[in-house]
């Protein structure tokens, strides 16, 4: 382990490898944002999921589920209709629209996006198989006779059968171990298939659902949402980032090297001064080059806006991060953003610790220019090698009262392993569970980390977990 004491560090020495100013002057303290916006998104959405099951409740006489074919069918139409609620849902969260991104974060919404797509999938299922084994109940057949008089006589039945197959991959390719295992494109565009979902299950709903197929406030309803939804997708996925971008204009200014695996990332544009960025959010970059102008990957920003350049700090992974290396001065660049709640406007305490690995130290040095004064950070890394900007973090250290340890080591060696223990954490940072804590890094350092954070008493409201699986 090892501690700095940056009492007698010297503004001189904040220069980066090529001689550019590693970071701009500190800016003021970022603002508190706080949770009211996310707990009226959450109670609309719980208005919405009884809004969506009250059609069935108010056309269903009271004892009419008098035996069991009428309560499976039952149980088929409002796992239907919780089923279209949820899927507008989803839809909605990942439409990219600025005011979710801005009350939510995307990083948030991936996480609800998530787990919200188990429950989708599981009322998918269960609202097909209660329909053919209510329906098959009401005619005599067994379900999957019934399910071949469906495709063959009922109007728009194929193509909702589609939608569920491919809702039914979708869920396969986001389970977590199928996702590390495919390539990151290829996972991308089978969940893009989640949008056709939405139409090929359109038409079925209105005409054979039986609380939507009359005519009526119910059905308008229904229509004026899937509108809505429509609209906020075409929105948040094109008609935003094409302003965004029209308006910025940005462009590569400089590719440097930080060490032999990972590269920062120096772009230029137009009226910088109006992007609405926080330290920490990140931006999809999509790069106008060969090799790259097909794919949107998700960086953070590694140093707070100063209105004159932007700067991401990748390491090098795999093929495409190893394109980025060459990109030449001049390449256009497509940016949908800012993101993200993994910020100092988001904290809950006045004071802050951060505990990052690796690379994971980007986005929290860049929140580091808009934590009020007195945070401290814990920087963990394998070899002297892998710690990042850190004559930038020891300015920081100096003009913004930062105390570092930079903790160098696998996780079995002695200091790495007294440090990442209550008494260690304790002795570093004595008023820790009074702290937001901000976490960053490998899987296994984040989740090592918040499970320490708990059993010394911190809560779960100031733990905040950076994660750029989007």
């Amino acid at each position: 382990m090892t501690h700095h004491a940056y009492a007698d560090r010297r503004s001189g020495s904040r220069t980066h490898a090529d001689g550019r100013p590693p970071a701009p002057a500190p800016l003021p303290v970022a603002a508190r944002r706080g949770p009211a916006g996310r707990r009226l998104l959450t109670g609309l959405f719980l208005v919405g999921l009884v809004a969506s099951v009250l059609p069935w409740w108010l056309d269903t006489p009271a004892g009419s589920l008098t035996d069991a074919t009428a309560t499976t069918t039952a149980a088929g139409q409002i796992t239907g209709l919780l089923a279209g609620y949820l899927l507008l849902v989803q839809v909605l969260m990942m439409s990219r629209l600025p005011v979710l991104e801005r009350v939510v974060g995307g990083e948030r919404i991936a996480a609800w996006h998530r787990d919200l797509g188990v429950t989708l999938l599981v009322a998918v299922l269960a609202h097909t198989a209660f329909i053919l084994v209510g329906y098959g109940g009401l005619t005599g057949r067994s379900p999957w006779d019934q399910a071949g008089v469906m495709l063959r006589e009922y109007q728009d039945m194929v193509s909702a059968f589609a939608a569920a197959g491919l809702l039914v991959l979708v869920g396969l390719t986001s389970v977590r171990a199928v996702r590390r295992a495919l390539p990151y494109e290829l996972w991308h565009a089978t969940h893009l298939a989640g949008y056709a979902v939405l139409l090929l299950g359109f038409a079925h709903q209105f005409s054979n659902g039986t609380q939507l197929f009359r005519p009526g406030p119910v059905r308008t309803g229904w229509i004026v949402c899937y509108g809505l939804v429509v609209a906020a997708l075409v929105w948040g996925r094109l008609v935003g980032p094409l302003t965004v971008n029209l308006r910025h204009r940005l462009r590569v200014a400089d590719v440097v090297a930080e060490s032999p695996d990972t590269v920062s990332i120096y772009l230029t544009g137009v009226r910088l001064d109006r992007l609405a960025l926080l330290g920490g959010q990140f931006f999809r970059w999509r790069f106008l080059t060969r090799g790259c102008w097909w794919q949107s990957h998700p960086f953070s920003v590694s140093a707070a806006a100063n209105g004159r350049w932007l700067r991401l700090t990748v390491k090098v992974v795999g093929a495409y991060t190893r394109d980025l290396r060459d990109l030449e001065p001049g390449v256009r660049v497509w940016a949908v953003g800012p993101s993200g709640t993994f910020t100092a406007a988001h904290r809950v305490r006045e004071r802050a610790l951060l505990i990052a690995g690796g690379s994971g130290i980007t986005p929290l040095r860049a929140m580091l220019e808009e934590l009020p004064p007195g945070a401290a950070l814990i920087y963990r890394a394998r070899t002297p090698a892998d710690v990042l900007l850190h004559r930038e973090l020891d300015w920081l250290a100096q003009a913004r009262g930062v105390r570092i340890w930079y903790v160098v080591g696998s996780r079995n060696d002695p200091g790495p392993r007294q440090v990442m223990s209550p008494d260690g954490l304790r002795r570093l940072v004595p008023d820790v569970a009074r702290r937001d804590v901000y976490l960053c890094g490998p899987p296994g350092l984040v989740e090592q980390s918040r499970r320490l954070l708990r059993r010394i008493g911190v809560p779960r409201r100031q733990i905040h977990v950076g994660t750029f699986e989007l």
